[in-house]
């Protein structure tokens, strides 16, 4: 194997040693938010006509934890390598700037959609979503995890201790996430609280992701791709130059 192979294949390897806690544990958690909120809001809540409420929960749960697995990966990989000495010897390795980031992304990757494969087979149990336009889920799964995976390799770099990472996801990726219409439609907020919400990125991804199982959506899917691909183009590029400058990991 090549340098970048060796390393996506050690970050693969170091989620799936423990996938009892990476992968089986999120996928329970969305399930328990199925559960919860189908139970509760099933019969109150009509967001789309001829679709159920537990049935228009699943893409966003999906989507929730594609999202929330990508950024654990990278973000823990790094942290956990810089406080424990262990990124030395990666350091030593005479890999570029554009291997670290295949690998550590590429890898974040596969646990999003290993985790949100997982949440989808087990919802739908409870539910059955269509399929309307399939290429839109695809594209919006591999997209949402590429921008999240990239999110989460910026925060590794940047943090220092555990504390500071446990910060970055506890009051910006959860939020972000949770207030992107996962269990509602943005359509059924007040005037000002949509504004906002077209003004997170995380938005776009839920929604677009969700237009491809019903056809239906809060925005344009080709707007939110543009959107979404922009974004995750600039964090590359951040990305890359962190990686490229050695960051808080060759200084």
């Amino acid at each position: 194997m090549t340098g970048w192979q060796t390393l996506f294949y050690k970050e693969v390897l170091r989620f799936w040693k423990v996938s009892f806690q990476t992968v089986a544990a999120p996928v329970l958690t969305a399930v328990l938010y199925l559960l919860i909120f189908g139970h509760v809001l099933e019969d109150h809540v009509k967001v789309y006509e001829r679709i159920s409420y537990t049935a228009f929960l699943v893409p966003g749960l999906v989507m929730m934890s594609v999202l929330q697995n990508a950024f654990a990966n990278s973000s823990s990989s790094l942290i956990q390598s810089k406080i424990m000495g262990s990124l030395v010897f990666v350091l030593l390795t005479p890999l570029s700037h554009w291997a670290w980031f295949v690998a550590y992304v590429g890898s974040s990757i596969v646990r999003g959609l290993v985790v949100g494969l997982g949440v989808f087979i087990v919802t739908i149990a409870f539910a059955r979503p269509e399929f309307a336009a399939p290429l839109w889920i695809i594209a919006f799964a591999f997209l949402g995890a590429a921008l999240l995976a990239t999110l989460g390799l910026i925060a590794g770099l940047w943090a220092d201790k555990f504390d500071q990472m446990a910060a970055f996801q506890n009051f910006v990726i959860v939020p972000m996430t949770f207030l992107s219409g996962v269990f509602y439609s943005i359509q059924s907020l007040p005037p000002f609280w949509q504004t906002v919400s077209h003004l997170n990125p995380f938005f776009y991804m839920i929604d677009g992701f969700r237009y491809g199982f019903f056809g239906q959506s809060d925005t344009s899917p080709w707007l939110s791709l543009g959107i979404v691909g922009v974004a995750w183009l600039a964090v590359s590029a951040l990305a890359v130059h962190l990686l490229r400058t050695g960051y808080k990991i060759r200084h």
